[in-house]
């Protein structure tokens, strides 16, 4: 059912969520669905549940702008060849359901990413105290900026220059309380 869900969402877009073409589309009764979910804002939740259940780990180049390059590529990757991640993006500002969803879903990510962070600090390539957080918002921001809310032409050199601006100013200190 949660494939179908997403299928819909992709194909189609939020407005054209309900439970009962989620129903339709997965091949099982409605009633089966509402047991499960009321609506369609429970449904995107679990979605994104199910992509948080892995086990995805940020990358390990050996330095941090290397690091921020391989995390962008995902996220760029993510977001032209993969219309899921933008239909989530997109359906999360019409479900305060989905968007807490989405939230936890990033919280996660950047929780994940912060061992980037701190290999690069153990390296001496950064201050001790790099908010790892706002390193990995400075680094990957650009990209959803660009693709997403502009919705530029893909750019395959963007996830290069963004991660090396972030690493130059997290190397300078732009991300310490300092």
């Amino acid at each position: 059912m949660l494939d179908a869900a997403l299928a819909q969402l992709v194909q189609h877009g939020y407005d054209s969520m309900s439970i009962d073409v989620v129903a339709e589309r997965s091949g099982v009764h409605r009633t089966t669905v509402y047991r499960r979910w009321r609506d369609v804002g429970g449904l995107l939740v679990d979605v994104l549940d199910e992509a948080s259940d892995d086990a995805w780990r940020p990358p390990d180049t050996g330095s941090l702008e290397g690091d921020l390059v391989a995390v962008n590529h995902e996220v760029y990757a993510a977001l032209t060849a993969n219309p899921v991640t933008v239909a989530l993006i997109a359906a999360s500002f019409r479900s305060e359901q989905a968007a807490e969803a989405l939230r936890a879903f990033w919280a996660d990510r950047y929780d994940r990413c912060a061992d980037i962070a701190r290999r690069a600090a153990e390296r001496g390539e950064i201050p001790a105290g790099t908010d790892a957080r706002r390193l990995l918002i400075a680094a990957t921001a650009p990209l959803y900026h660009e693709l997403v809310l502009l919705r530029a032409a893909a750019d395959a050199h963007l996830p290069e220059l963004v991660a090396r601006s972030a690493a130059t100013a997290a190397r300078a200190g732009a991300f310490t309380d300092r």
